[in-house]
C-alpha cells in the first residue's frame, strides 16, 4: 500500500502537525507499507528558513527511510498578509514535488492550511486516485476566533471552499473527538465518511528517566523547581496569563519557567518579560524531537495552555501526550476534550484558561506536595500505554480505513495489506 503526504509542515520543523505526520510515516513504514511526503522548505515558527536547504527551489532527501520532496514557499510567520502567501505558494509550488512523486493508493492531505486541498484536488483528476483529507483544525472557524479573519465574503468564500474540500475528498480524518463530532453535525460530512486517528506518543522516545543533571548546569538552573512548556508559542495558547502567573510567584525563587520553542507570540513574550522584570522566567530555541527526553526528565511538572475560544472545546493539543509518556504531571490550562482527557487520566491539575491569579495558586499547591506530582506522573504513564501508543492507534486506524465504505471506483480496488 502507497501513502503520499501532502503537508506544508513537516520535521525538522517542530509542532504537533510534524509530530503527528512524521509518527505515522514510521508505523506505516513499520506495517511494510511505503510513505512519500510532498511538503515545504522548513520555515515554520522562525518564518525563515532553515539552513540545510540553502536557496533551492526543490530538493528531495531521505528522511528516516522516507522520500521527502521539499518546495519552495514565501517564508513567514504570525498572521496577516505574510502567511497568506506563505499558504499560497504552497498550494502553487507543492504541484512540482507531486509531479515528482510516485503515483500513490492514498494520498493523505493535511490541513490546516485548506489550501492544500486546492493541488489535491488536482491529483485526484489526474491520477484518478483518493484523497484523505485530515483536519487537525478546524479552519475558517478558528481564524475568525482569533481575530486573524473577520465575518464577511472573504470568510464565506473560505466556508465554500472547506465545503468543497470535504465533499471531494474519499474521506475525512478527524484529528479529536470533538472535530469528528463538528463534521458530521455541524459541517455536514456524512458520518460513514469520517475516519479517526487521534494523536498519539513514541513510549520508547518518551519515557520516565532520572533528571539529567549536567543539562541543569547548563540551563543555569541546578537549585531550580522547573515548569516546562515544550512546543509552539502561539495566539492560541495565551501564554501571557502564564507569565503574570510567574509574577504572582516571584516570592518563590525556587519557581522557575522554562520556555522552550519558537512561534509567532515568543518575541512579545519576551518583551513582557522584560516589562514585568521576571528572573523567574527563561525561553530556550526549540531543539528537534530527539532531544527533547532530557528536558522532561528536568522538569518538575509541564504546561499545556489554550485560551477560551469555542473552537478549543474540541482540542487535544499534541504537547500534552510527551508529557505523560515521560512521567511528568501536566498542569493543563483551559476546557474541553483536553481537560477531559487530563482528568479522566488522572494525570494532572486543570486550571481556568485566562486566569493567572487561578494558575498560581495551582502551581504553589502542586509543587508543595512530592507524592501528589509522583503519583500524578505515574498516572499519565499508564494511560500513556494503555490509550496512546502510535502503534496501536495507527493499526486501529487502518482496519477502519479497510472496512470503510469505497468513496470511489480507484478506492474499490485498493487492498490495505502491505
Amino acid at each position: 500500500m502507497r501513502f503520499l503526504f501532502l503537508t506544508q509542515y513537516y520535521p525538522p520543523e517542530i509542532g504537533g502537525a510534524q509530530t503527528r505526520l512524521h509518527s505515522l510515516a514510521e508505523q506505516l513504514l513499520r506495517l511494510g507499507h511505503e510513505v512519500e511526503v510532498v511538503t515545504a522548505r522548513p520555515n515554520y515558527p522562525r518564518g525563515r528558513f532553515f539552513d540545510e536547504c540553502g536557496s533551492r527551489f526543490y530538493v528531495r532527501e531521505l528522511r528516516n527511510g522516507v522520500p521527502v520532496h521539499r518546495v519552495w514557499v514565501y517564508p513567514a510567520m504570525g498572521s496577516g498578509m505574510g502567511r497568506a502567501l506563505n499558504c499560497a505558494t504552497f498550494s502553487l509550488t507543492s504541484l512540482v514535488g507531486l509531479c515528482r512523486a510516485k503515483r500513490p493508493d492514498y494520498l493523505f492531505v493535511e490541513s490546516p492550511p485548506l489550501f492544500t486541498f486546492l493541488p489535491a484536488y488536482l491529483v485526484k483528476l489526474v491520477w484518478r486516485v483518493p484523497y484523505i483529507f485530515n483536519v487537525a483544525d478546524l479552519w475558517p472557524d478558528a481564524m475568525v476566533e482569533h481575530g486573524f479573519l473577520r465575518e464577511g465574503l472573504l470568510q464565506q468564500m473560505l466556508l465554500a471552499l472547506e465545503f468543497w474540500s470535504y465533499r471531494k475528498a474519499a474521506y475525512v480524518n478527524a484529528v479529536t473527538q470533538g472535530i469528528r463530532e463538528v463534521l458530521i453535525s455541524r459541517k455536514h460530512v456524512p458520518a460513514e465518511k469520517v475516519l479517526f486517528l487521534p494523536n498519539g506518543v513514541d513510549l520508547a522516545r518518551f519515557q520516565p528517566r532520572e533528571p539529567d543533571l549536567r543539562l541543569k548546569r547548563e540551563l543555569g538552573l541546578e537549585d531550580k523547581r522547573i515548569i516546562l512548556w515544550a512546543g509552539t508559542m502561539g495566539y492560541a495558547h495565551g501564554l501571557e496569563y502564564v507569565l503574570h502567573a510567574a509574577k504572582m510567584l516571584e516570592g518563590h525563587p525556587h519557581i522557575h519557567f522554562l520556555f522552550l520553542g519558537d512561534g509567532s507570540t515568543r518575541r512579545d513574550l519576551q518583551q513582557l518579560k522584560t516589562q514585568l522584570n521576571l528572573q523567574n522566567v527563561t525561553f530556550r530555541d526549540p531543539v528537534p524531537i530527539e532531544e527533547l527526553p532530557p528536558y522532561y526528565s528536568v522538569a518538575e511538572c509541564c504546561l499545556a495552555s489554550l485560551r477560551a475560544l469555542p473552537s478549543h472545546e474540541g482540542a487535544r493539543p499534541s504537547k500534552i501526550f510527551p508529557v505523560l509518556a515521560s512521567g511528568k504531571a501536566l498542569i493543563f490550562v483551559g476546557r474541553g476534550e483536553g481537560a477531559r482527557l487530563v482528568e479522566s487520566a488522572q494525570a494532572g491539575v486543570v486550571v481556568p484558561p485566562e486566569d493567572a491569579s487561578a494558575l498560581a495558586r495551582e502551581i504553589r499547591r502542586l509543587l508543595a506536595e512530592r507524592g501528589r506530582l509522583l503519583r500524578l506522573g505515574e498516572n499519565g504513564r499508564r494511560f500513556a500505554e494503555t490509550h496512546l501508543p502510535w502503534s496501536t492507534l495507527v493499526a486501529s486506524w487502518l482496519e477502519n480505513l479497510r472496512h470503510a465504505p469505497a468513496r470511489s471506483a480507484n478506492a474499490i480496488r485498493i487492498s490495505l495489506t502491505p
